[in-house]
């Protein structure tokens, strides 16, 4: 089993983490070469040994970010409670990022929303309307900058844009509600932690992003279930005002999915009185209209009822528009 854990960690140190985060990076190779650590590692379960989230854990229980010896005796000294944690918690990457990648196609739906996420974490993706942004050109100058109706946002998201840029407006949000295996409260000292703590060391300006854009959940915040999508996603569209253009979003959870239950969930999505919006690898789903070359297509696909309407970064971070294609 040990033997597992050296080549996953081994992989991430060499493939994974360069040039998005050498800490990161630095600590899985000392794992990969560390049989002590190894086995503790190992008393994981499988599905939660993944490097960012037992690194996650460490930070959030109070590790400082530095160096591997720093961090392989907090390791030792707290073992239990690492084990413990990773075994209760999941990755829940909230980006608000995503949204700059969305937001072209949000712009295309008629409003007033209600928005309703899949996968929501903390639902820091509900709030479309209460971010700034600011789309480049490949040289950082801005080609378009929105703001919310009141004013600028504490929260910009700066998305570099390629190409052609179809009208952009933000959206009037009325309702937001979120479904989750696991909830987190944008209020609850510890979940704002973990999730800060999800940040990659050496991914600037994220970790402050996270932050103030759980600032602006905590005052607001959205109806969310605990529970499995296909069994809950009913009762929250239910919750949703019926004099608002309902649209249920899926950005970067269904990768996550088990293919039949994907299967059987975007079929329940698409049955509904709802617009749909997602942003997925190429190669995940079969419904892509016009079809995808996925062999060919520059990263994810962004999608409006299954219509592929823009290329993307997975976080938001670029995005081309392909609508029409």
């Amino acid at each position: 089993m040990t033997d597992a854990v050296q080549q996953r960690y081994a992989r991430f140190a060499a493939e994974e983490a360069p040039g998005r985060s050498e800490v990161y990076a630095e600590w899985a190779a000392g794992v990969a070469g560390d049989p002590a650590l190894r086995d503790i590692i190992s008393r994981i379960p499988e599905t939660r040994r993944q490097p960012p989230l037992v690194f996650a854990v460490t930070r959030m229980l109070g590790v400082e970010t530095g160096a591997f010896d720093t961090w392989r005796a907090f390791v030792m000294t707290h073992a239990d409670e690492i084990v413990a944690e990773c075994t209760d918690r999941r990755l829940q990457t909230n980006e608000p990022l995503r949204l700059a990648a969305l937001l072209p196609v949000l712009s295309e739906i008629d409003g007033p929303l209600a928005m309703l996420e899949i996968g929501a974490s903390a639902g820091l993706c509900l709030y479309p309307d209460r971010y700034s942004y600011r789309f480049v050109d490949g040289d950082g100058r801005v080609r378009a900058a929105l703001d919310p109706a009141d004013g600028p946002s504490s929260v910009v998201l700066e998305s570099r844009v390629d190409g052609e840029m179809p009208e952009l407006r933000v959206p009037r949000v009325v309702w937001r509600g979120g479904v989750d295996l696991a909830p987190l409260d944008a209020r609850d000292p510890r979940d704002r932690r973990w999730l800060r703590s999800l940040v990659w060391p050496g991914e600037e300006g994220r970790e402050e992003r996270v932050a103030a854009a759980l600032d602006i959940a905590s005052v607001d915040p959205p109806l969310m279930l605990q529970g499995d999508a296909l069994d809950r996603l009913d009762e929250l569209v239910r919750a949703a005002p019926s004099d608002a253009t309902l649209v249920i979003t899926t950005p970067g959870v269904l990768v996550h999915i088990p293919r039949a239950t994907r299967t059987a969930l975007v079929d329940r999505i698409r049955s509904q009185a709802a617009r749909w919006v997602t942003i997925d690898p190429p190669a995940l789903l079969d419904i892509w209209e016009p079809p995808v070359a996925h062999e060919e297509w520059p990263g994810f696909v962004v999608a409006l009822d299954g219509r592929v309407r823009a290329a993307a970064d997975p976080l938001g971070r670029w995005w081309e528009w392909r609508a029409g294609e």
